[in-house]
């Protein structure tokens, strides 16, 4: 399967989909990890981070839902995004989202 940005888009949307069903409760974390590969690199301000194991990435993702549970996070709107793809196996995401409450309200509009 050769990759383009239509396949990127559609894993970053089954992506979201279950993200927002993880924070909201309605989804489980195996099904979140199911979507990374192991090492993963985690680069945020804070700095980077390898996670080479399941249950690291499973507490890094678990503090990230807890989070935006905590604001009552619903789901993500994609605002803009642009895929770059680097090679046959690799691409570059970088989206800005609206993060939204159960309410519609924006919690935040963060760019990753």
């Amino acid at each position: 399967m050769s990759l383009d940005a239509d396949s990127v888009g559609r894993w970053i949307a089954e992506y979201l989909q279950s993200f927002a069903a993880c924070a909201r409760g309605d989804g489980d974390m195996a099904s979140l990890l199911g979507h990374f590969g192991i090492p993963m690199i985690v680069s945020s301000d804070e700095g980077v981070v390898t996670l080479m194991t399941d249950d690291e990435a499973a507490a890094v993702m678990q503090s990230q839902v807890d989070g935006l549970r905590a604001l009552r996070f619903d789901h993500s709107d994609v605002l803009q995004s642009e895929v770059t793809v680097l090679n046959a196996t690799s691409a570059m995401f970088r989206a800005t989202l609206s993060r939204r409450s159960v309410d519609g309200g924006e919690i935040d509009c963060p760019t990753i």
